[in-house]
């Protein structure tokens, strides 16, 4: 059985569905949102319905799975992504770092997305500046941000008025609980899911948190 948590906003209840790593599934106002669908550790998506939006962070083969992308697409699908998906996942829409778009009545915003720190090689970093995006979906009166592979980049101090995070959590792509916490102090969320977990100890992070009022972290099946 997947997890769902129900969020209320000012224009009907939004329904995540936690899929697997760093993909989830939203519902709201009719509409079927997928971000970074997979099919290891997945669900069968033949059993869920199909995307009305689809909104891919990079072209990683943890983010971006062509055949089930296939599976969940309809004709009309909207699909958000960096340029480097384009060639994996023909049809859709390239988004740049900074880029507002309305799709099928809500507002997506890219936000940059890539490491400081880790690196696969001196100078190469995992995910470098300018490819990979995050975004800040608005339903209604509530914005999510969904931050893809990303460390606790500047960038996070200026974001503002989140409700819901997912932020990625684990070695050595993205951030430790240490760095996760620093970026939720910087812009605090109302709601924190660390996501893409792999094998961190989630508990470090709720620790780190436990005396941030006004922050709730909650640990779903995300690794």
């Amino acid at each position: 059985m997947l997890q769902k948590d129900v969020i209320p906003t000012s224009k009907g209840n939004l329904e995540i569905t936690f899929l697997t790593h760093g993909s989830l599934l939203m519902t709201w106002g009719g509409l079927v949102i997928y971000t970074d669908p997979i099919a290891e550790g997945g669900p069968d998506y033949a059993k869920l319905p199909k995307a009305d939006v689809l909104l891919l962070t990079h072209d990683h083969y943890d983010h971006l799975d062509s055949q089930v992308v296939g599976k969940i697409k309809k004709s009309e699908t909207a699909i958000m992504y960096n340029m480097k998906c384009a060639p994996k996942c023909p049809g859709g829409a390239i988004m740049k770092n900074g880029e507002t778009r309305t799709v099928q009545g809500i507002t997506v915003e890219a936000v940059p997305a890539y490491n400081i720190k880790h690196m696969k090689a001196p100078g190469q970093p995992f995910h470098p500046k300018g490819e990979g995006n995050g975004y800040i979906v608005t339903f209604g009166d509530k914005r999510v941000y969904i931050a893809g592979d990303t460390e606790n980049i500047p960038e996070m101090k200026t974001i503002k008025a989140i409700d819901v995070a997912f932020l990625p959590m684990n070695l050595p792509y993205t951030m430790t609980p240490e760095m996760v916490a620093d970026a939720a102090k910087a812009f605090r969320p109302k709601i924190l899911y660390p996501y893409h977990m792999g094998e961190t100890d989630a508990s470090r992070l709720t620790a780190l948190l436990k005396d941030e009022k006004g922050i709730e972290v909650r640990i779903r099946d995300l690794r």
